[in-house]
């Protein structure tokens, strides 16, 4: 028998598991059908005051509720590994995810091919009010489409499936110093891959991100943007050991940020010569990542996660 559990992270999204959870229990069903496995939904709430508990509970059987009360994303994804002892298989999915057709069935075929890992899905866009033309050129919500059985070296974990029994041997663990700034499934897959574990891409399992109307604006999109290149940065610091590395690495990440500053800037001015919204849209994009890879590597972070 195999046992996968289903991690859903939570953080005062009552609305969103109210409606994620049956459709989690319909990816359960699907994949019991088949004889060997069996699946437990879990939610790890990570409000200090443990808000989605009456909504869980109400839910009945087949859905399990811990609470998590050290902030931040690293502590929750810990918490779901330490939660789900006795089984072999843990997908996680985001609050605000939707499974497409077949998603857990989809990411379990595909492990059971070789047994890497680690399975990576797709993640698409839905947004919730019709966005604007300078959000869509500029590909902000537009995550990557990859060939299946294409190895990656990081993924992140809106749609990934880790084998636990890899994850243990490897004493592998989600770093809180990452609970705040994100980035923690980042470093997770890249120590994960460097440590000789596969990472499995499956491009026929994928998630629906919902994008609400508060994020569809400019200011918002380059933000992120920025604390993406600022998570990159302290990412590289410390996959890298010892002083003179890391000195290094701070250089080439300062170095390659202050290059897309440049290049995006050039690119945004290009596009404006030429009214090209996509133009003057991704160059924004590329120097704000590239600005905020300089301030990680100035040793500055960006707790994105901040509360």
């Amino acid at each position: 028998m195999i046992t996968v559990t289903v991690a859903v992270p939570t953080f005062r999204r009552n609305d969103d598991l109210l409606e994620l959870v049956p459709m989690l229990r319909d990816a359960a069903a699907a994949l019991e059908q088949r004889p060997g496995f069996a699946v437990r939904v879990l939610i790890v709430d990570n409000d200090p005051a443990g808000g989605a508990e009456v909504i869980v509970r109400s839910m009945g059987e087949g859905v399990d509720y811990v609470h998590e009360p050290v902030p931040g994303l690293s502590a929750v994804r810990s918490r779901a590994i330490a939660e789900s002892g006795s089984s072999r298989l843990l997908a996680f999915i985001d609050d605000d995810g939707r499974p497409g057709p077949g998603w857990l069935t989809l990411l379990v075929d595909a492990w059971m091919i070789d047994e890497p890992a680690a399975v990576a899905g797709r993640v698409l866009e839905s947004y919730e009010s019709e966005p604007d033309a300078w959000l869509v050129a500029g590909g902000f919500f537009r995550r990557r489409s990859l060939p299946t059985r294409t190895v990656v070296p990081v993924a992140p974990a809106g749609n990934l499936l880790l084998d636990l029994d890899a994850v243990r041997s490897l004493g592998l663990d989600f770093d809180p110093r990452f609970g705040l700034t994100g980035g923690e499934d980042t470093l997770f897959t890249r120590q994960l891959s460097d440590s000789g574990g596969r990472i499995v891409w499956c491009d026929e399992s994928h998630v629906i991100d919902q994008v609400p109307t508060n994020r569809m604006n400019r200011t918002w999109v380059l933000n992120r943007s920025f604390s993406h290149g600022n998570t990159w940065s302290l990412v590289e610091r410390a996959m890298t050991a010892g002083r003179a590395a890391r000195l290094r690495a701070r250089a080439r990440c300062a170095g390659g940020g202050a290059g897309r500053v440049v290049a995006g800037l050039g690119r945004y001015a290009l596009g404006m010569l030429t009214r090209s919204v996509a133009g003057q849209a991704k160059g924004l994009r590329l120097a704000y990542r590239g600005a905020g890879m300089v301030y990680g590597a100035l040793g500055r972070t960006v707790e994105e996660y901040a509360r």
